[in-house]
């Protein structure tokens, strides 16, 4: 087997030595060529060139989810073929790891190693959904480019968390936990629209769904973690079926106060709930509409601010190594 290892060396959670080490296990067991990302959108290119390669078999993500997120793009910049495109394999590396653990993947980077030279050698694998999200026809972000999300996407509150840990991280903090919370909480406090949502959610043959203050889609469950807790916000969502959609209406202090609590205690079985948040399942096609324009971000990595976004989930897009 050829394979296409993209190592973005400056993950979170493996240093150099490691990263080494890694190599030289994958590479013992297949035909590897090993390529560490340079530059911002270099997983992205190197993900389409495996695309187009007509032996390439398999592409290894080694890091975070921004760096797994480049590769998906790449490998589906044509659309879905799973058929005919190279299977994905991760090696979690960054402070998070949503995508690598919602597959069942351990979140040590030499575990999750081991997991996958094992699911190669069984003939391991499953063919997962996936998000797309794009410019809506007819509006001012039309000609936005649709872009892939493996995990969750947010419009509103969400995304400005995200923006927020962007810029703390372009000013030398390292990504961890904490630093997430004490931007929700600044995201919180600066939030204008807070009490009265901009966001309207749109979907053929029913009603629309109006006045959300934040929107969280998800492509499987959990939506995240904090250390080793699992959140759910859509417990039913799956890679299996189309998107899940968290929606809420208020922001006040009483409110965070309770969602933020359900969020944090939330099980496979019940997320956020209550008379201010809305829950949809299994979606395939909708959109989402703001008055002003608001921030977005697709598996944790900030896109700028959007008006209008339009969302459709693809069942059956990529085979994954399991």
């Amino acid at each position: 087997m050829r394979a296409l290892l993209v190592v973005n060396p400056a993950a979170t959670t493996t240093s150099a030595r490691t990263r080494d080490v890694l190599v030289h296990a994958l590479a013992s067991e297949m035909k590897l060529d090993a390529v560490t990302t340079e530059y911002r959108g270099h997983a992205r290119d190197l993900g389409r060139q495996a695309a187009d390669s007509k032996d390439i078999e398999l592409i290894v993500a080694l890091g975070g989810d921004g760096t797994v997120n480049e590769v998906v793009n790449g490998l589906l910049h044509d659309g879905p073929d799973p058929d005919r495109l190279p299977r994905l394999a991760v090696v979690p590396g960054g402070s998070t790891n949503v995508f690598a653990r919602a597959l069942g993947l351990p979140n040590d980077a030499v575990e999750a190693t081991g997991a996958l030279l094992d699911a190669l050698r069984e003939g391991s694998e499953r063919t997962v959904g996936l998000g797309i999200a794009g410019g809506t026809p007819g509006t001012e972000d039309e000609a936005v480019p649709s872009r892939w999300f493996t995990f969750c996407a947010g419009l509103g509150f969400d995304g400005g968390v995200v923006g927020r840990v962007e810029q703390q991280r372009e000013l030398g903090r390292r990504s961890t936990h904490a630093l997430y919370v004490r931007q929700v909480l600044r995201q919180f406090l600066d939030e204008p629209h807070r009490r009265h949502g901009m966001i309207t959610l749109e979907r053929p043959g029913e009603d629309p769904v109006t006045d959300l203050v934040m929107s969280i889609v998800c492509n499987t469950s959990p939506y995240s973690y904090l250390g080793n807790r699992p959140l759910y916000a859509s417990p039913q969502a799956s890679f299996d079926t189309g998107l899940d959609v968290l929606g809420l209406k208020k922001l006040s202090t009483a409110a965070v106060a309770r969602y933020g609590t359900q969020l944090l205690t939330s099980t496979p079985d019940r997320g956020p709930h209550g008379k201010h948040a809305v829950t949809l399942h299994d979606l395939t096609d909708f959109t989402l509409h703001s008055k002003v324009p608001l921030p977005l971000q697709m598996d944790g990595d900030h896109l700028g601010l959007r008006t209008s976004v339009t969302f459709t989930g693809v069942r059956r897009a990529l085979r994954v190594i399991v």
